[in-house]
Order: C-alpha cells, then structure tokens, then sequence
C-alpha cells in the first residue's frame, strides 16, 4: 500500500463568491495551499473583480464590498485564467484537491466560470477527468452521519462544525476568508485519515459513540478509490433527500413532491449534457 491518502501532499481550494449559487455566482477570492505532513505551505491567493453586483447575503460573509473588489481586484477572465492554470499544474502533478464542499460548490463555481470566461470547462482546460478529489463535508457525513444542527445559524456538517468536531481551534475572525478555510479543510481532512487509521478502541470517545461508526470506510483506500468512493456517498445522500423531501409526513413544511436533488459530485453536469 502507498503512503495513506492523508498523509499525502495535498492542494487546499477554496473560494469565496458573489451568491450561494455555483451557477450564477461569480468568484471573489480564491487561495489555493500546496501542504501536507512535513511540508511547509505554499499559499496563493486572488482577489478578482466579479464584474456584477454582489449579494448583500455574501457580503456579509466575506466582507468584501462591491467597491472593494472593484477597486483591488483584477479583472475576472484574468483571474479564472490564473486559478484554471494552477488548478491545471496540481491536477497534472497528481496531488490531491480537497476542500469542505469542493465537490458540491467550489468546482462547480469554478467550471461555470472556465466556461463563462476561457470558453470551455474545467476538464477541458485541464486536459483529463478530476479523480482525486477529497471533500471534508462528504467524508465527515460518511464516517459521522445523522448529526444535529448546532443552532439554528449553523448547521452540523458546516466548515465551523466540522473543524470543531475535530478538535480543531476556529476564528471567527479569520473564517470565511478563503485562505482559512482551505486550509482548516485540510486540517480537518487530515484528522479524519488519522481516525480512521487508529485502531478502533484508541479512537477518541465521540467516535467510539457513533451509530453508525462508518470511519473504516476511510481506511486502506487510495486517493482515487477514496474519489469513487465519494462519487457513490453523495449521490446516495442526494437520493435520501429527495426522497425525504417527497415524503409530506417527514418533511412537513419542507415537502415537496417534485423535489429534484442533484447527485452529481464532483462536477453536475450543464444542461443537456449527461
């Protein structure tokens, strides 16, 4: 077996943006931490001009003004060029991506984007298919399911949530800037792999506690059977919401009978495409 997958050098990704949507929304910032055990931190970060007006919603998560953007960044098609261009050098030297929500927001931004300003997508520019992706929101709903909502403005598998679960330390000053948040998902990516490869009675207490305990799950796999793996885990979490969103006696006022959730991971498809 080759070195464990959380052991392995890793590119943290992760972007802060005009809306919640990946399809409409335009990026803001974006930084990208080459790392890993035994590696010191190679950072690089953007600050782009989105071009159109932003969310207040975002704004006030990011803390970065219209004006502000306006001002300080370069221009979109520039920056997305950029990001695409060392997305492209990571992807070609074989080092993983991981992110908290990469699969299910950040690469979808960043496809959307390739295709509104270079003209094709993501895989295209990158010339081959994104198989080692690792997502620190998917991993932590596998190996640590059916968790509560902390309160009711944050929710229980949230950037802030996970980090803490993990017994990692959080600033709220610092978070939902994109460069802490990339590399607090590598953090947390880490301290999953380490769980999963401690023998099951000297993992910690609340793990121990689960039911379901899926961090065997984690063990023993490569990168790439660890992205498949992935693949399969969130189309199955998209199928149980859907139907538990068809479901009137279980979803109350949140029913609705013709819910569609989309269980494409990392990449949804654009329009017509399969």
């Amino acid at each position: 077996m080759s070195t464990p997958w959380h052991l392995q050098h890793m590119a943290a990704l992760d972007f802060e943006a005009s809306d919640k949507d990946s399809e409409t929304a335009r990026i803001v910032t974006c930084a990208l931490i080459l790392g890993g055990v035994g590696r010191t931190p190679d950072v690089r970060t953007w600050l782009l001009n989105p071009g159109i007006p932003m969310e207040p919603g975002a704004i006030a998560v990011h803390k970065i003004t219209d004006e502000y953007a306006a001002e300080h960044g370069i221009p979109a098609e520039q920056g997305v060029g950029e990001i695409a261009k060392a997305i492209s050098e990571v992807v070609a030297a074989g080092i993983p991506l991981v992110g908290h929500n990469i699969g299910g927001y950040d690469l979808n931004l960043l496809d959307r984007e390739c295709r509104r300003h270079l003209g094709d997508s993501l895989e295209g520019i990158v010339r081959q298919p994104l198989t080692r992706v690792i997502d620190t929101m998917v991993l932590d709903r596998q190996a640590a399911p059916f968790r509560k909502r902390i309160s009711e403005d944050q929710g229980p598998y949230q950037m802030r949530t996970t980090a803490t679960i993990y017994g990692l330390p959080w600033d709220e000053e610092k978070a939902h800037g994109a460069e802490y948040d990339a590399l607090m998902s590598a953090r947390a990516a880490y301290r999953m792999g380490v769980i999963a490869h401690t023998p099951y009675r000297q993992r910690p207490d609340w793990v121990l506690a689960l039911r379901p305990n899926r961090f065997n799950s984690l063990r023993d796999v490569t990168v790439e059977e660890l992205h498949e793996r992935q693949v399969e885990w969130f189309r199955e979490d998209a199928e149980g919401y859907q139907a538990w969103l068809r479901n009137e006696a279980k979803a109350k006022d949140k029913y609705d009978p013709d819910a569609v959730i989309d269980g494409h991971w990392p990449l949804r498809p654009v329009g017509g495409e399969a």
